[in-house]
């Protein structure tokens, strides 16, 4: 939904200023593009676009290293087309997130902290 679009923005932002390549759903594309997060659109699972890629196909061919779905309203199409695309992820160990606040999060922490940042300790280093 909308909401969720412009709560993601920011995020959006950073993956592509950190490099990351952006695809989404004709309606989130279209928003994006025009909200300075360039994507290229896919095609909904039920969807059988020429012009666009099919996200299912995308999935299988392990095309994505993190898939963000939130579904934006309960019908038919939207649970049936979320659910496909949330049961592909999953089946094909693709990092799923659900929820825009936590989406949000995860992607704001790991573009400001570089792997070279990162040290890599025992676990009874975090004990205390």
């Amino acid at each position: 939904g909308t909401k969720e679009k412009a709560s993601l923005l920011d995020a959006a932002q950073a993956l592509v200023k950190a490099g990351y390549t952006l695809y989404a759903t004709e309606g989130t594309a279209k928003f994006l593009n025009e909200n300075n997060a360039p994507a290229t659109p896919v095609g909904w699972p039920d969807e059988e676009h020429k012009n666009l890629p099919n996200v299912m196909d995308m999935i299988s061919g392990h095309e994505f290293d993190l898939i963000i779905n939130i579904p934006k309203n309960n019908s038919h199409r939207e649970l049936s087309n979320g659910y496909r695309i949330r049961r592909a992820a999953i089946d094909h160990n693709i990092p799923l997130i659900t929820n825009a606040r936590l989406a949000s999060a995860f992607i704001e922490a790991f573009c400001q902290v570089g792997l070279d940042d990162i040290q890599i300790k025992s676990w009874q280093e975090y004990e205390g």
